[in-house]
């Protein structure tokens, strides 16, 4: 064991990576930050949906962006894999409702936890509250090999391999600053454009603040782009002050990209099972059961009650009314808009509220089998720096992890 690889980012693709290269080498881990795993205490609202557990080839279909470019990690390293390995940790794992998988604890902390017994278990070198400042090459620039890495005030450490796992820019707050896109585009890597993904949207219209804080469930939406389609989904979404959140919504964010100045739509379709000739035999029964009461108090079968008031005021129905009163033509312009609830996104929360980064290191300058740079012998990429990114519910770990063993699991 005498070559030094030096693993920059103490993340979830560092620490794995780490991991592995210790079977092989002498590893030096770097990490900016006082501890390591400052993201990963924060996924899942804190519980850590460390993975999916799907097939490769369903990892694959939830991999919007460049998802081929994983085949190799997902079927050499895949969901199974990683669930065994948080086991042999001592880590008790859960499955839940769409294949995410939890600690059976539900503390982000012990899946950390784990993974720093695992590095010091394997003798890495945790060097806490110390960034890397520049990759040191040597050779020509057709040939160019990595040699050190630089960590300020003239010292350089001395290596065979660096494996950069610094993540994207998401969460800024816990390190991820962009350090590793810095890093490749000096050694010649094309990074692509970089968007928040996996984000909250904002939505120009007033009414949205009246619902701050409702959960729908079993809607459907229709995002929209220039009247193209550009997503659509089934499930879970939340009202907030400045818009819309939930499962659904990030992961219709990412195909929304930076686009909002072209006003993109958002359509809910409040009661997805029923068409509208069902939905109007619906409320022509729900209206002849509150027949001789006004028009505000014969909603409470059809909608929450947060949400009454919002659909009175845009179907422009008198509140005041008598049910009976209730022409044809608004109760049609009430079906209308509970299957087409319409919003403008206007942006999104940005990087500060983002899951993840879309966009990274080109992958056609990224050895697939290995995650090794095509431009720079012994440069290793793992995790969010590289341009891939997942749908929310555990893949984009899974897409950490799975980069990372290669990275790191390899003949140095």
């Amino acid at each position: 064991m005498n070559k030094t690889v030096v693993v920059i980012g103490g993340g979830a693709a560092g620490m794995m990576a780490a991991c592995e290269a210790a079977k092989k080498a002498h590893v030096i881990l770097l990490e900016k930050n006082d501890k390591l795993g400052k993201k990963l205490y924060i996924t899942g609202k804190g519980r850590c949906n460390l993975t999916n557990a799907s097939e490769p080839d369903e990892l694959i279909e939830n991999t919007p962006s460049n998802p081929y470019f994983m085949y190799s990690s997902y079927y050499t390293f895949g969901s199974e894999k990683t669930m065994a390995f948080f086991e042999s940790l001592g880590v008790k794992l859960k499955v839940e409702r769409g294949k995410r998988v939890f600690p059976v604890s539900e503390k982000a902390s012990d899946i950390v936890k784990a993974l720093e017994r695992e590095l010091r278990k394997s003798g890495v070198d945790i060097r806490l509250g110390t960034p890397a400042k520049r990759l040191v090459t040597a050779g020509t620039d057709q040939h160019k090999k990595i040699v050190g890495v630089e960590i300020g005030k003239g010292e350089t450490i001395k290596c065979d391999a660096v494996i950069v796992a610094t993540g994207g820019l998401s969460y800024p707050m816990t390190g991820s600053t962009g350090d590793g896109y810095k890093f490749s585009k000096e050694l010649g890597h094309t990074v692509t454009k970089l968007y928040p993904s996996l984000v909250p949207l904002k939505a120009k219209e007033p009414w949205v603040t009246a619902l701050q804080g409702l959960s729908l469930k079993n809607v459907s939406i229709v995002v929209r782009q220039a009247q193209t389609v550009v997503y659509k989904d089934f499930g879970e979404m939340l009202f907030t002050h400045f818009g819309v959140s939930g499962p659904m919504i990030l992961s219709a964010s990412r195909f929304l990209g930076d686009q909002y100045a072209k006003n993109p739509t958002l359509t809910i379709d409040l009661k997805p099972k029923l068409n509208e000739k069902e939905l109007d035999i619906r409320l022509l029964r729900d209206f002849e059961k509150y027949n001789n009461k006004d028009f505000r108090n014969a909603l409470d079968d059809l909608l929450p009650q947060k949400m009454i008031p919002v659909m009175i005021e845009l179907s422009a129905i008198d509140p005041f009314k008598k049910v009976h009163d209730v022409t044809k033509e608004e109760r049609k312009t009430l079906g209308h808009l509970l299957k087409n609830l319409t919003l403008t996104i206007i942006d999104s929360t940005g990087f500060s509220e983002a899951v993840i980064t879309c966009g990274g290191v080109c992958v056609d300058e990224i050895d697939p089998s290995t995650m090794q740079s095509k431009l720079v012998s012994g440069l290793y990429f793992a995790g969010e720096v590289i341009d891939v990114d997942c749908y929310t519910g555990g893949f984009n770990l899974q897409a950490a992890f799975s980069t990372a063993y290669l990275a790191g699991n390899i003949e140095r």
